[in-house]
């Protein structure tokens, strides 16, 4: 069996002085990352404010209830419009596959009130657009 060889002199830890500080390693603690959670909620927040009065609210169940819905329409519309540029063989979404996509989702004469508001953005995001480099041009 070997034998352990142990030091004749045991290491001494520095004495703080005055003059010096005490030498000890600095443990950095690891700063814990939020996870990457995209929700609606805000946004359905300012909407309740635009249309139900001041004192309004809504609950996180109830919040959480509209955030998976607006999340699983989304998932529905955009999967939607996949087949539909993929069956008209593109590889790009437009604004035209996305509103048959809607028309196709969603019931009714809802559909038709969702691609009027979804006209009606899109053509303030162009017009904002364009003034931007109006802007910048002059």
């Amino acid at each position: 069996m070997p034998t352990v060889k142990v030091p004749k002199k045991a290491l001494k830890m520095p004495t703080p002085t005055k003059d010096s500080p005490i030498s000890r390693t600095v443990v950095k603690s690891k700063k814990i990352k939020k996870k990457n959670y995209q929700s609606f909620s805000i946004y359905l927040y300012k909407l309740l404010r635009m249309v139900a009065p001041e004192n309004m609210g809504i609950s996180r169940k109830s919040m959480l209830i509209m955030n998976n819905f607006l999340n699983d329409m989304l998932e529905k519309i955009a999967v939607e419009a996949g087949r539909l540029a993929a069956h008209t063989k593109k590889s790009t979404l437009g604004s035209r596959e996305i509103q048959a996509a809607v028309k196709l989702v969603i019931p009714g004469e809802l559909s038709t009130h969702a691609n009027i508001e979804a006209v009606k953005s899109i053509n303030l995001f162009h017009k904002s657009h364009e003034r931007d480099a109006a802007e910048k041009a002059s």
